[in-house]
């Protein structure tokens, strides 16, 4: 996590006024909202006077530096400054500044021509401002909209980014979208109205613009108006918007922004909206987006998946819902979790899954948010919600109950724990009462059981979450605590050395519980005390066993230790360090073991230490693994309590360690003694405590300290390093003492006070009594002492050793490890090279100036000794990682690294989530976590450094590091790159330092540069993973030095291409050049409006702007400091791409770099400055240059060149309602008299001058579809656009270029010549990108040379080149177009293979412009000539170009219709394929949405009964309906039954294609084909049918998922009622299959329909009783699943009907004559009999994983029917092993429901009988 997330962490609300006051006193202004933390930190007292001057600086200066309009880096760099502030001090500053700051922030961020870099800085500066909404109200702040419209469409609807003229990040969206999110409450309250008009002409549905339109209302549509002005908020357009909703039936992209929009307005508005006619809706509609797999054959659409709603939103609208009078969404919100239970059950997974996991995660969480917003949070200037739909208790009890059933499902789901784990830590805020009994019943059979681990890790996760909860106890949940002891006693055995997630989840399960409760024993409190409850006395009694619980737990760790130990798990010691899981388990063990003995009282504690010494000095361990625990564990308990501890093990190691080592040889052993080694660790471990206690034994550690820092043995001294490295740790950092619970430590019982009383009490932020360690005069004074006694006599070594005097011994150079990380006291002093004020923030060090700097003189010695070592023994490379090591520390280490300092705020972050109070919020947290807080703030505050004080010293350590970068081994330059990449970091400035230097390692002139030295420098280029990029910085001085650099690089003599980690090298350097670079600004200008803003920022008080503001003077200069830094941008600009240019043309530059070099060349093309000629001339040339890559390069970049030299065409506003004659305005959309003259209209098509002159040409189709815009532009008349066809002399140097090229005829010839050659062989496809060329240059090519020619490339290219003509034909004069026409009639009218993409030529133009290719396509589409491809293809491009006209050719989709019907008995499969494609687009206008008119394109049910009248013969007649294949096309002599066939077949497509793409579905037109289909369906799962059989299945099923009206649902019942009747039993089974998946997509449109529930039980009852079994069986499957799904319930008659058909009574078997027919067909009374038994087996399968009441006696009701004929027996049977199969896993559960009785005989069937009975 970076250090710019920090700051989001939110405050609690200071309850002490009184603070407040003195604060204001002192501060002059009332803040807006400090970090609170701050106020608890030891040197508090200071921060008031820097956080003041520190504000005044930013003021002054940002103010200062808009003013002298210098954006980079004036105001870049103090609004860092701010953003710095705010992660210090929070939102320290008065509302007034509040509001100045975020003024300036809007006008900067709003800038037109702003750099996207810098916009983005300012828009997350802007983002964090405003995310506290409740500081600042609407009266205090308003922001205009417009402006960010504009910011958003000119950078997510960009015109030219896909040519290649912007380069915009990718992170540019989100950081919009947020912007906008957070600015939303502030716009003006007119601000509805206004967008309405400005994006409501985009709603054509059938356009993208309605997936704009839907994008913006989601985005800017502001919804926390106050109730007075709801008119002129939602009220404006939420009936027209929900009413859209509701109608819509497929699922187009935009319906997710109308759920997202909705969602928000809900939540914002509870109560002022009455959804409960929508309910039913939206939970239908929930259900169907969770894409849960239904039946057995179901298809899923494609959009279903990729367009279902996002999980999020619909959580906060169920949220939202809840409540109210009505209680409806509860209702349904039950009855969606009871239809959906079974698919939680661990055993079903899917690709569903995922989404039902989120649900059920996040809807408790969404609930908790508004319960907080309810009746906790404190009330801002939002809304309220009303009286009436707060949440009463009753709402919260529903809700806990219906989630709880899924939630205990899903915690043993194979990847749901977690997600289980953080639902019930929500509900049990809600209702521990109703939670945590369920979770419990789990977990302790879960701990007992050693087969199945899954179980336990799964219950201890969950109870994780809800451990606050249950500790706590409340009035709810009083018995809680009382389950806390036999829990940790019986988690113990988890900690398990064999099984590793087992233990380390026992750890986290036993710190959280311990955390939560201090251990002391109250048992003694029962006798003395007669006050207590029932409860308490239980609990008192209980803590007896605390003792008991801490040894017994020392024991399994010593355990866990013995089995650790580096003997036992390696054979060969060829790994002495830990392994990634015994890493993890220490970590556990040791962090467990502290929170524990923390948390003792300090009778349990002796005893705990004693039996831990004993256990570490009576044996002794190796220091690798097993050592390493112990000494862990020794430290934890020395920090505890460390006057009690050091007093034993400190002598003990000292003399252990004395003794050893008094005989003189031990001391210069290569191996040592392992008792010494073990004693040195576990002495290094046990004195990471207080500081202050550590003085009392000075004398023996420094004793021990020179004995053995000068050991021969590596491990040794290393040891005594790190004992040394952590005295001055303790010595001299700042630090809290402890962590525990209760302030004050853990006390024992008195008669006032009862520890019990404090179980997982919070922290009480306001007084939280932090005892600081704060190093005092005596520490500061001994660590100077131990400096100047160890350390100075070493640098003088080293000294000396650099001068040649003196042999190094290897002690030293290890030695230079450690000490010098302790000098937090120490700063370096020298001269200063670039002034830029640096923020120095107080940590509570006072530096003690005149004692040695230790810094500066590691320094002195390090760089000699450094280049000493280079010099004369480069290969030295262990002194080398040191030596880079400490120049790491020199420049960053303040007592603190980056890296832990992140993975602690993250594990804080962590930690805070599993525990929080999000109910109560206000900071609940426990008191180590609010204490961990605390210390991370003091780090943060250490670790602010920007930088910008960049010094002598810091130039010569990176230069040193540069050339350890840069040397001859690959770890070192590995090493050495990781500093220098952090150090440019934090030096921001330094990089132009240091680049120059970089660079010239790649001087092709240089021959002393070695390869190793080449590779070192191009990585320094490359940069790693997350720091900066030195080739790519965005500044032009920076690449104008680095990308020709790069390109000369590849003549150096050290370049070799053979090398392929060179060549893999260029490649990541190009790659990530190409993926970061972001077009770099050349218009720094800040505009008027921000100069305004910042003055009056500047003229507020309190406090006042330090630099005052500029003179008029000073703002004069720094105008034209602007205007001049503006050109020499330019100049920049231009002066690289020729020097790109001239490396391009040097003779010597190899291929690889050339093709870079076109790479970096194509990023420079913009659209604010035209690329100069020179370049242009190259990239003209490069269209015939032989290489592909190098001409596709060109064909982008020449299209972005001829769209930067189009010139702008005039256009002007007209009326509509002018040019129509109709005055009128109306609000519905469609087909109105005002947008006639819009339509096609063949008696009106402008055939002559006049009229082509007098036609007001609308290019985009959307326009006039819904309302008219405000203003609707269009193009100007042609005298006053811009000359066409101008003369050589009139163009400008680059026109002249192309101009000069494209008149070249050999030119042409060639470059068309390479366009026709294949790129991939049979992957070719029409290139939009040639196109784009071809669309802007207008010369005839000669191209009846090319159509002659028939290869499918070439074909492509006259393609791609008359597509780009007709396109760029826009601004021509008629006689222009009139000339070009023929040409192109006639090329396309004999090759229509090559329309197929002419469809791109028709989008956004006026149809009427282009009629004559309309005319002509319409002329007679399906001919048969040329075989049934051409016919596909000229449909196809037909059907291209209407759909992009899509409701303005009304007539020509009369006239294909017409044309199509008698031709719709095609044989081919491709041509029908194709009609059935083409009838959805044609039918795609008559939709059914509001406001709109009906449509006078063709409508769907008049097409339908035509076609129902042709398919008579095959509805009327009963047999069977085989597919006629007849592969000749001969007409007439086929009979009428063969062709309703053939027009079944391509009906078959078009109901395929059209299910997928309109936008409603027509319901009663499709139920009239209904039965055909069922006739026709197989029911068998089997490919080996016809196209015919597969298609109306496949119809079916994509019928069967489509979305009803409630109107329309008794239409489709009695249909398929009709059908349950019909004589062909396939059809009544299909009714079954196509009835389960429609009901379950429409569950409750349905549920809320009573008369249609009874409708479906009749019809699935009925056809229980059918004759033929395949339907009975289904019947019954139906019938189950909807009993599943809760649509039908088990109630008395249904089983008493069950009952009665079941003792139907079966004749008796007469006996029959040999050799007599068999009697087959079955009688009525066994269909009734089987029927009554399926019933029974469907209520049984209904419930797969639980026993209802009623369940027993009906199982033993079938048994009885175990030995009937069949086909009963087998339905008992497979009832009775699926039973078995599916309730095994609980059974012991289970068969308590159950009487003995019922067992006995359940028994006796379940048991198979023995083989041998």
């Amino acid at each position: 996590m970076t250090v710019s997330n920090i700051i989001e962490v939110e405050e609690p609300h200071l309850g002490d006024c009184n603070m407040k006051k003195e604060a204001t006193t002192f501060l002059g202004f009332v803040p807006q909202k400090d970090i609170v933390y701050n106020e608890l930190l030891p040197y508090k007292d200071k921060l008031d006077e820097e956080s003041n001057e520190f504000l005044a600086q930013i003021k002054g200066n940002l103010g200062r530096a808009v003013q002298l309009r210098e954006i980079w880096p004036g105001v870049l760099f103090w609004t860092r400054k701010l953003s710095t502030y705010m992660r210090l001090y929070g939102r320290k500053f008065s509302k007034e500044d509040h509001v100045h700051f975020v003024k300036l922030l809007y006008e900067l961020v709003t800038i037109p021509k702003l750099e996207i870099s810098m916009m983005q800085c300012f828009a997350r500066l802007l983002i964090t401002l405003l995310k506290k909404k409740e500081l600042l109200s609407r009266e205090d702040l308003e922001l205009p909209w417009r402006p960010l419209y504009e910011l958003q469409d000119r950078i997510l609807y960009s015109k030219t980014e896909h040519l290649g003229l912007n380069w915009f990040p990718s992170s540019v969206e989100a950081v919009l979208k947020a912007l906008i999110k957070n600015c939303r409450p502030y716009f003006p309250e007119s601000a509805t109205q206004e967008m309405l008009e400005e994006w409501r002409p985009l709603m054509c549905p059938f356009d993208v613009t309605m997936q704009k339109a839907m994008g913006y209302f989601e985005l800017f549509l502001p919804t926390t108006l106050p109730p007075e002005l709801h008119d002129k908020g939602f009220k404006l357009w939420f009936d027209e918007l929900i009413s859209l909703w509701v109608s819509v039936q497929n699922l187009p992209s935009w319906e997710v922004n109308l759920v997202s929009l909705f969602a928000r307005l809900a939540n914002d508005n509870i109560g002022y909206i009455d959804w409960d006619p929508y309910i039913p809706k939206i939970f239908t509609r929930i259900l169907r987006s969770l894409n849960l797999p239904v039946g057995s054959s179901q298809m899923l659409v494609s959009r279903y998946l990729t367009n279902a709603y996002d999980i999020s939103h619909v959580v906060i609208w169920i949220s939202a819902l809840l409540g109210g009078p009505s209680k409806q969404t509860q209702t349904q919100l039950s009855g969606l979790f009871n239809s959906i239970a079974s698919f939680f059950h661990p055993s079903n997974h899917g690709r569903w899954l995922m989404k039902l996991m989120k649900l059920v995660q996040r809807l408790p969480a969404s609930v908790v948010k508004r319960l907080h917003r309810e009746r906790y949070r404190m009330p801002t200037w939002l809304t309220p919600v009303p009286e009436s739909h707060l949440l009463s208790e009753q709402d919260i009890t529903d809700f806990v109950e219906s989630m709880k059933q899924p939630i205990l499902l899903v915690m043993f789901s194979k990847t749901g724990s977690l997600d289980a784990a953080q639902a019930l830590q929500n509900l049990a805020l809600l209702r521990p009462d109703l939670v945590i009994p369920p979770v419990l019943e789990k977990t302790y059979p879960a701990m007992e059981t050693l087969t199945e681990p899954h179980q336990l890790t799964a219950t201890l996760s969950c109870m994780i979450g809800v451990a606050r909860s249950l500790v706590a106890g409340g009035q709810r949940f009083p018995e809680g605590p009382t389950h806390m002891l036999p829990l940790l006693m019986r988690a113990l055995p988890g900690v398990d050395p064999n099984d590793f997630s087992k233990c380390m989840i026992t750890f986290q399960f036993l710190a959280t519980f311990v955390t939560l409760v201090p251990l002391v024993d109250c048992s003694a409190a029962v006798q003395t005390r007669n006050d207590l409850t029932q409860v308490e006395k239980v609990l008192c009694s209980a803590s007896a066993e605390f003792e008991d619980f801490v040894l017994q737990f020392i024991d399994r760790c010593f355990a866990l230790i013995d089995t650790s130990t580096l003997e036992q798990t390696r054979e060969e010691m060829e790994t002495e360090k830990m392994t990634h899981l015994e890493s993890l388990v220490e970590l556990g063990l040791s962090s467990t073991f502290s929170t524990i003995l923390t948390q003792c009282s300090m009778e349990i504690f002796q005893v705990a230490l004693e039996k831990v010494f004993n256990f570490a000095t009576t044996n002794i361990f190796e220091t690798h693994v097993a050592g390493r625990m112990v000494a862990n564990m020794c430290r934890a308990a020395t920090k505890c309590h460390p006057a009690e501890a050091l007093k034993l093990f400190l002598p003990h190691c000292c003399n252990a360690i004395l003794q050893i080592s008094a005989y003189e040889e031990e001391l210069n052993e290569e191996e040592l003694d392992k008792e010494l080694m073990w004693n040195l660790q576990l002495l290094s471990e046990v004195t990471r405590v207080d500081g202050d206690q550590l003085l009392l034994y000075r004398s023996q550690l420094v004793q021990i300290l020179q004995l053995t820092l000068h050991l021969k043995c590596k491990q040794g001294y290393n040891l005594a390093c790190k004992l040394l490295y952590h005295i001055l740790r303790s010595m001299s950092l700042i630090y809290p003492r402890e962590y525990c619970s209760m302030p004050g430590g853990v006390q024992q019982h008195t008669d006032t006070y009862l520890p019990i009383k404090d179980w997982g009490r919070p922290g009480d932020l306001l007084n939280l009594g932090i005892q600081w360690h704060m190093p005092s005069t005596e520490e500061k004074e001994f660590v100077f002492y131990l400096l100047d006694l160890l350390l100075k006599p070493e640098l003088q070594h080293l000294q000396k050793h650099t001068q040649g005097e003196q042999d190094i011994s290897r002690s030293a150079t290890g030695y230079g490890n450690i000490p010098i990380s302790t000098f937090p006291f120490i700063n370096i002093k020298p001269e200063i090279i670039i002034q830029l004020c640096e923020t120095n923030v107080y940590t509570g060090v006072d530096y003690d100036l005149s004692r040695e700097n230790y810094r500066e003189d590691i320094c002195k010695v390090i760089r000699p000794l450094l280049h000493h070592t280079l010099e004369h023994s480069e290969d030295d490379i262990k002194s080398l990682f040191s030596i880079i090591k400490i120049i790491n520390d020199l420049l960053h280490f303040k007592g603190s690294h980056k890296h832990e300092f992140d993975s602690r705020w993250k594990s804080f972050s962590l930690i805070k989530k599993s525990m929080e109070n999000k109910l109560h919020g206000s900071k609940q947290h426990i008191r180590a976590l609010l204490i961990d807080r605390v210390m991370l703030q003091h780090e943060l505050r250490n670790l602010t450094k920007e930088g910008c004080c960049y010094r002598s010293v810091h130039q010569d350590l990176i230069n040193d590091l540069l050339r350890l970068s840069t040397s001859r081994y690959s770890q070192v330059r590995s090493k050495a790159q990781n500093v220098l990449f952090t150090a440019l970091g934090t030096y921001s400035l330094c990089c132009r330092d240091v680049i120059p230097a970089v660079l010239e390692y790649l001087d092709p002139d240089r021959t002393d540069v070695t390869q190793q030295q080449f590779k070192g420098a191009l990585y320094c280029l490359l940069g790693n993973h997350s720091g900066i990029c030195l080739a790519n910085l965005q500044y032009w001085d920076c690449i104008a030095l680095t990308w020709p650099a790069i390109l000369h690089s590849g003549m150096s003599p050290s370049m070799s291409l053979e090398k392929s980690s060179v060549v893999r090298l260029f490649d990541d350097l190009a790659d990530k050049i190409h993926r970061q670079y972001e077009t770099i600004g050349i218009d720094f200008s800040i505009p008027e409006s921000c100069v305004e803003v910042a003055l009056k920022m500047m003229k507020s008080s309190n406090p006042e702007p330090t630099p005052c503001a500029a003179s008029e003077q000073e703002e004069l200069e720094g105008r034209k400091r602007q205007e001049q830094k503006n050109k020499d941008s330019v100049q920049k600009y231009e002066k690289l791409v020729v020097d790109l240019l001239d490396s391009l043309y040097d003779r010597n530059l190899l291929w690889k770099f050339e093709q870079i070099a076109i790479g970096f060349l194509s990023l420079m093309l913009r659209d604010d400055h035209p690329l100069p000629s020179s370049a242009v001339l190259f990239f003209v040339e490069s269209l015939n240059h032989d290489s592909l890559l190098v001409r596709n390069g060109a064909i982008s970049a020449v299209s972005g060149i001829l769209k930067q030299l189009k010139r702008p065409h005039k256009k002007v506003a007209v009326n509509p309602y002018d040019i129509s004659e109709l005055k009128t305005s109306s609000l519905l959309a469609g087909d109105r008299p005002d947008n006639q003259w819009l339509r096609y209209d063949s008696s009106r098509l402008p055939c002559s001058q006049q009229d082509w002159n007098e036609c007001c040409f609308i290019e985009k189709t959307h326009w006039g579809y819904s309302i008219w815009p405000r203003k609707l532009l269009l193009y100007a008349p042609l005298e006053e656009q811009p000359k066409q066809g101008k003369t050589r002399e009139e163009m400008n140097e680059s026109e002249q270029i192309i101009y000069d090229h494209f008149s070249d005829q050999q030119f042409i010839d060639q470059f068309i010549q390479y366009l026709s050659l294949e790129d991939r062989k049979g992957k070719d496809k029409f290139s939009p990108r040639r196109f784009c060329l071809f669309k802007v240059r207008n010369d005839v090519f000669n191209l009846e040379r090319l159509v002659a020619d028939s290869h499918e490339s070439t074909q492509r290219c006259v393609a791609e080149i008359i597509s780009g003509l007709i396109r760029g034909s826009k601004h021509w004069s008629y006689s222009k177009v009139l000339a070009h026409i023929t040409v192109y009639s006639l090329i396309l009218s004999q090759k229509y293979s090559l329309c197929t993409n002419i469809c791109v030529v028709q989008e956004s133009r006026d149809p009427r412009k282009l009629h004559w290719l309309f005319e002509m396509l319409m002329e007679s589409p399906v001919t048969g000539e040329g075989g049934s491809f051409v016919d596909a293809c000229r449909l196809y491009v037909l059907q291209g170009g209407l759909a992009q006209q899509e409701w303005r050719v009304p007539e020509l989709l009369h006239r294909l219709l017409q044309y199509l019907e008698p031709k719709l008995t095609q044989v081919y499969k491709n041509v029908r394929e194709r009609i059935g494609s083409v009838l959805t687009y044609i039918f795609m206008i008559d939709v059914n949405l509001p406001h709109t008119q009906p449509t006078t394109s063709p409508r769907n049910a008049e097409f339908t009964e035509r076609v129902l009248a042709r398919l008579k013969p095959l509805t009327e007649g009963e047999e069977e309906i085989q597919n006629h294949v007849v592969e000749e096309n001969t007409e007439g002599d086929q009979d009428e039954r063969t062709q309703a066939i053939k027009l079944l077949k391509t009906v078959l497509k078009w109901l395929m294609t059209s299910a997928g793409r309109s936008f409603s579905s027509v319901v009663p037109e499709q139920l009239r084909l209904l039965p055909l289909l069922f006739k026709i369906a197989p029911v068998e799962n089997d490919d080996s049918y016809d196209e015919m059989k597969r298609d109306a299945k496949t119809c079916l099923s994509l019928m069967s998922q489509g979305l009803l009206y409630s109107e329309q649902i008794p239409q489709v019942l009695s249909a398929l009622e009709e059908i349950s009747r019909s004589s062909s039993w396939h059809a009544r089974y299909t009714v079954l299959t196509y009835l389960q998946i429609m009901v379950f997509y429409n569950l409750f449109t349905f549920l809320s329909d009573a008369k249609a529930v009874s409708d479906v039980r009749a019809l699935v009852l009925s056809l229980l009783e059918d004759e033929q079994l395949e339907v009975r069986e289904m019947a019954a499957t139906t019938l189950s699943g909807f009993l599943q799904c809760n649509f039908l319930s088990i109630d008395e008659p249904m089983q008493a009907h069950f009952e009665a058909l079941s003792k139907t009574r079966l004749p008796k078997r007469k006996r029959r004559e040999l050799g007599s027919v068999v009697d087959t067909i079955p009688s009525a009374d066994l269909v009734r009999r089987h029927a009554g038994v399926l019933g029974l087996s469907a209520c049984i399968l209904s419930s797969p994983y639980d026993v209802p009441t009623w369940m027993p006696q009906i199982l033993v009701d079938l048994s009885a029917h175990l030995n009937d004929t069949q086909p009963i027996e087998m339905t008992v049977k497979k009832t009775l092993s699926d039973f078995r199969r599916t309730h095994h896993d609980n059974w012991q559960e289970h068969q308590q429901k159950f009487t003995d009785d019922q067992l006995l005989v359940l028994t006796d069937l379940l048991v198979s009988p023995c083989y041998y009975a």
